[in-house]
């Protein structure tokens, strides 16, 4: 195995015992990303300098027996929208001013503490309000499993980055599925964790940063450290030492335990028979093994999904138009014609519209409380063409297959994305594992036995051109 697909668990039992050296690493990773960065689009400020600065840091600390911590010296990306302290965040649109941030935002600051090697910051779409890569800012986001789809979004580049082997360790965000839809397009592993868990700042309704990984172990290395506190969170939980070593239970984790089965969001686009047919498998592997499996009725409903797209189309809206004319043109235009159809909302209209994010909270806890944890599609379709904005291509229509994943947003709950299966093409379907609030670790332990126990996964895209 290369040194650029080498896990962080790997390469810190390397470094540990002297086998192999932060730089060799970085560097390997730096070759790796300038075969495959011209196709795939995924990284904003790229700066090799700085990081083999880093990694030389980071090598002498090892050296001498002075780690910082648990992923000293492994490379990692973070997106766009999680300030960097000197860095400009333009949240993927070319209407953001370009300031540099005075500090670092909580994930940035617990992974530099940590020792982590910054390699670059990824890519997002405008406002993080697309699940594509498509950006005013940046350059189109590709997906690597085939260069004509998208990564997803709005943590596109960290999942085109994640897939592509640019080192081990990526943070993105989700509101609404930011992490989750590129994890599963990609066919990489993320956990949108308890609402709170880790740090951010700015914290707002449902968002949450959270590791975007090759695999459970890695993610839970990256736990250790996310889940550090920061008071800068007004929304964040009381921090608990959480044994994120123990995420391996082996496939017998899933003995006895009740898991809901749901293949139907009850809103927005129906799940492909391919999609079905990966999850219905994924379940009757649960169920040799032991578990429970229960099929549910869908929870949640046109109306719940379409009162939160009409809210968040309002705070755009209100967002956009505190813009100078010049900088709002800048905008992506599928942004601005979605925003602007909020013009005419009337305040009863708006508040109809945020109270559906309570009754999708009421819903999603209601539904799962039978449960242990939810098996469902993370997206009822595969990765979509690359230059389109949504799988719809509507502004009208823009959030129809973020069913399955935003009820876990408003309800707090835990949400995993796995790789499942592939489909006759040749792209990734993922699964999507959630919990009970605050089971974070009971997440990743469920998701590690589905490592144990699916089919052997498909080797990791490589560039068209090895160099």
């Amino acid at each position: 195995m290369t040194l650029h697909d080498l896990s962080a668990t790997e390469l810190v039992a390397a470094y540990r015992d002297r086998a192999l050296s932060p730089v060799e690493v970085t560097r390997a990773v730096l070759a790796h990303i300038e075969r495959w960065e011209p196709q795939l689009q995924a990284l904003y400020l790229p700066r090799p300098e700085e990081a083999l600065a880093q990694a030389r840091a980071s090598e002498a600390r090892w050296l001498h027996g002075q780690a910082l911590g648990p992923i000293d010296g492994v490379p990692l990306t973070i997106k766009d929208n999680i300030a960097t302290r000197g860095d400009p965040s333009p949240l993927g649109t070319r209407a953001v001013p370009l300031a540099a941030a005075a500090a670092d935002a909580p994930p940035a600051a617990r992974l530099r503490e940590a020792g982590g090697v910054l390699l670059a910051k990824t890519t997002m779409p405008d406002y993080g309000m697309l699940s594509s890569g498509l950006s005013s800012f940046h350059a189109l986001a590709r997906n690597p499993w085939d260069l004509r789809k998208t990564p997803g979004g709005s943590s596109a580049g960290a999942g085109a980055a994640a897939a592509a082997g640019y080192g081990p360790l990526h943070v993105g965000t989700d509101i609404g599925g930011s992490l989750r839809l590129p994890a599963g397009w990609c066919g990489i592993f993320t956990l949108k964790p308890s609402l709170g868990r880790i740090p951010i700042d700015p914290p707002t309704m449902g968002r949450c940063a959270g590791p975007m990984t090759r695999s459970v172990a890695d993610a839970a290395l990256m736990m250790q450290v996310l889940s550090q506190p920061d008071t800068r969170d007004s929304m964040s939980l009381p921090w608990q030492d959480i044994a994120w070593g123990d995420f391996d239970a082996g496939p017998e984790r899933v003995k006895g335990l009740r898991i809901g089965l749901l293949l139907e969001a009850g809103c927005g686009l129906a799940a492909e028979p391919e999609v079905v047919a990966a999850i219905e498998n994924a379940a009757r592997v649960f169920e040799r093994a032991g578990a429970i499996v229960t099929p549910m009725q869908p929870f949640m409903s046109q109306a719940m999904l379409d009162g939160m797209d009409h809210f968040w189309r309002m705070r755009s809206h209100i967002d956009l138009q505190a813009l100078a004319p010049e900088a709002r043109a800048q905008v992506l235009p599928y942004i601005q014609q979605w925003a602007g159809s909020a013009a005419g909302m009337g305040g009863e209209a708006v508040f109809r519209a945020f109270s559906q994010f309570h009754a999708t909270r009421v819903a999603a806890v209601a539904a799962c409380a039978p449960f242990d944890y939810v098996l469902s599609p993370t997206s009822p379709v595969p990765a979509f063409d690359a230059e389109l904005p949504s799988p719809t291509n509507d502004p009208m229509r823009p959030l129809e297959h973020i069913g399955f994943t935003v009820p876990f947003n408003m309800s707090e709950q835990p949400a995993a994305s796995i790789n499942c299966a592939y489909t006759s093409a040749g792209l990734p379907i993922g699964l999507q594992i959630a919990g009970k609030r605050f089971d974070d670790l009971g997440v990743l332990q469920v998701a590690r036995a589905w490592e144990h126990l699916r089919e052997a996964q498909r080797p990791w895209p490589t560039p068209l051109r090895e160099g």
